[in-house]
């Protein structure tokens, strides 16, 4: 059994497998969560259950939050007489997971460093299947010496970890990462409709191009289940968006990213927001 105790907060598709993974290598593990099912199946298996991200965070030694948006982590974080930073002591580590701003991440760790804590910034790459196998990638900001602390607990999900340099640098490494790949998601949908105007039938043309040079693993992938009409939620369109309008949120000239963003935007309005990525496929084929 580890000695260090661990809290995640936030039980989403990612957080409820890193959890599980932590217990699997025998860490000590205290959940929150808003809603009370993946909390049920999390104390099954063996974790604590906290009422409140403070008391999950007085409770351990290193404080995980992976959440949705900026919003989230700030009630995770910060609100009045609940958050986990009212928790923090100087001998504690806070990690934040979740794709957020560059700039709510600098100001969180501003906050938390403040009071004596150490904070990293690590974000993940990688979606649900690579959780469970535990080969999601860490792009991590901080203090390099806080990140050789809790090395360890970064990769019970992790099959590597890229050390980025400060908190902004590695959130804005990871929002670069998904708009990446949501533009190559979006070039390929386009393409494949172009494609199919022709008369070209997407699995042939994803058969073709999926054997050349410029058709990336990512691309080939999503548009293997573009053609499959597979669009099970592994990275729902609304988060996609979302992570788009935070990389245009920093005042950079970004025309491709904001011109992309504007196909998941439409994506959302015609109802495909909870479907995975992939369905942006919708709009074309």
């Amino acid at each position: 059994m580890q000695t260090t105790r661990v809290a995640i907060l936030g039980l989403g598709a990612m957080g409820s497998r890193i959890a599980t993974n932590l217990l699997g290598a025998q860490y000590p593990v205290t959940v929150w969560n808003r809603s009370t099912q993946p909390v049920e199946a999390l104390s099954s298996l063996g974790a604590t259950v906290a009422h409140t991200p403070k008391q999950a965070a007085e409770e351990t030694d290193v404080v995980i939050s992976i959440v949705t948006d900026n919003d989230a982590s700030k009630a995770v974080w910060a609100a009045p007489d609940t958050g986990a930073i009212f928790g923090l002591t100087a001998d504690k580590i806070a990690i934040e997971m979740s794709t957020l701003t560059a700039s709510w991440a600098e100001e969180l760790a501003h906050t938390i460093s403040q009071q004596g804590s150490k904070f990293l910034a690590a974000p993940v790459v990688g979606s649900r299947p690579q959780a469970e196998a535990q080969k999601l990638i860490s792009l991590v900001g901080g203090d390099a010496s806080t990140l050789e602390k809790v090395s360890a607990i970064l990769a019970s999900s992790s099959a590597a970890i890229h050390y980025i340099g400060s908190v902004p640098q590695a959130m804005t490494m990871k929002l670069a990462v998904n708009a990446l790949f949501g533009i190559q998601v979006a070039a390929i949908a386009e393409l494949l409709g172009l494609l199919k105007q022709q008369g070209i039938i997407p699995t042939a043309a994803m058969d073709c191009l999926s054997q050349l040079p410029v058709t990336s693993p990512a691309a080939k992938g999503a548009g293997t289940l573009m053609t499959a009409e597979n669009h099970t939620p592994m990275f729902p369109i609304h988060l996609v968006e979302k992570d788009f309008r935070y990389a245009c949120a920093g005042g950079i000239n970004t025309p491709t990213t904001t011109a992309i963003r504007q196909i998941f935007q439409a994506a959302i309005a015609q109802g495909y927001g909870n479907e995975n990525i992939t369905a942006i496929a919708h709009l074309f084929l």
